[in-house]
């Protein structure tokens, strides 16, 4: 009787170990983006992984993969929707053929400043973009930051509309920026990232269209000889995960991940403020002309309202009116 209580006291001090070490086992989540190594996108998921780790004691942390390495955009996207990527984040135009409203986001000129942008997507309306996601297997955690886009190529300064006609243009799949450019005499090329630095080097395109973090990060300015700083569209990042797995998790793991995600995104915001002016100059160093007083109104004069009526045809104009009435 002995022997048999000493065997079954062994074997429940063995499964509680096990449970225990089940219990506090931590939960790895892949994170995948487009964003090189250099680019303020992955010292905010460096951030997002502390944060979550500080926040559920180690029971959550992030293998960040950087670099297209988990495919570009779209794939990653599709990976997220079927479970075999947990975590991505890509600029918003890459989820608006999922969601169309996105593309209000898109709209060329359609926000006035940074503080604009911060009114809308920590608000309603991006909230309301955010949970547009869900019925496609999205749970959408955060808006982070892509930045004010600008234009550079290796024809000639672009100063005016007219200096834009003729370019292959390298853009993204948005419908918005392909009418836009269109309207402007372009011709629009939509790639992944990952291929556009090839691109711009074998001139299989003239031009393209990013924030000064991407041109940088992204080592654009090496193929390009002339940047605008047209601003003239604002482009977010949506951090994104499995929806399925998101809602599998207690209330409390859920909570730390969307507070993680938004403060990582906070601090990238800050960090793309701060380096913005110092990027600009490390590329006049290398020799890169840089147009940095552009007037931006000739532009929204050629594409401002067939693009904004664009998407008013196809989605109505409650976001644009709501986006508008933040600006005041």
């Amino acid at each position: 009787m002995k022997l048999f209580n000493l065997k079954t006291l062994a074997a429940l001090v063995a499964s509680t170990v096990l449970f225990t070490a089940s219990a506090n086992a931590a939960t790895t989540l892949r994170f995948g983006y487009e964003a090189p190594r250099t680019d303020t996108q992955h010292a905010a998921a460096k951030k997002f992984n502390d944060l979550l780790k500080e926040k559920t004691n180690g029971e959550i942390k992030l293998s960040l993969f950087p670099d297209s390495t988990l495919g570009n955009a779209q794939t990653m996207i599709a990976g997220v929707r079927g479970g075999t990527i947990d975590i991505e984040m890509s600029g918003s135009p890459n989820f608006s053929g999922l969601e169309p409203k996105l593309n209000v986001i898109d709209i060329p000129f359609i926000f006035q400043n940074r503080e604009h942008v911060y009114k809308v997507l920590d608000g309603e309306v991006g909230q309301e973009l955010l949970q547009s996601l869900e019925d496609k297997g999205l749970k959408g955690l955060a808006f982070w930051d892509v930045g004010f886009r600008s234009f550079t190529n290796s024809k000639h300064p672009v100063k005016t509309p007219d200096d834009i006609k003729g370019l292959k243009v390298r853009t993204n799949q948005n419908p918005m920026y392909i009418q836009a450019f269109t309207l402007l005499g372009a011709n629009p090329v939509p790639m992944p990232l990952s291929e556009l630095y090839t691109a711009l080097e074998t001139r299989a395109v003239d031009a393209q269209e990013h924030p000064v973090g991407i041109v940088w990060s992204s080592k654009l300015y090496e193929v390009q000889k002339h940047l605008s700083l047209t601003n003239h569209g604002y482009t977010p990042l949506i951090v994104v995960m499995n929806k399925a797995k998101f809602d599998g998790l207690s209330p409390e793991l859920q909570q730390a991940i969307l507070e993680s995600a938004k403060e990582a995104g906070a601090y990238q915001r800050q960090l793309n403020e701060q380096n913005e002016q110092d990027i600009i100059s490390k590329m006049k160093q290398n020799g890169i002309e840089v147009i940095e007083e552009v007037d931006t109104k000739p532009f929204k004069d050629v594409i401002e309202t067939q693009v904004r009526q664009a998407f008013i045809d196809k989605n109505g104009d409650e976001l644009i009116q709501k986006i508008d009435a933040l600006a005041k």
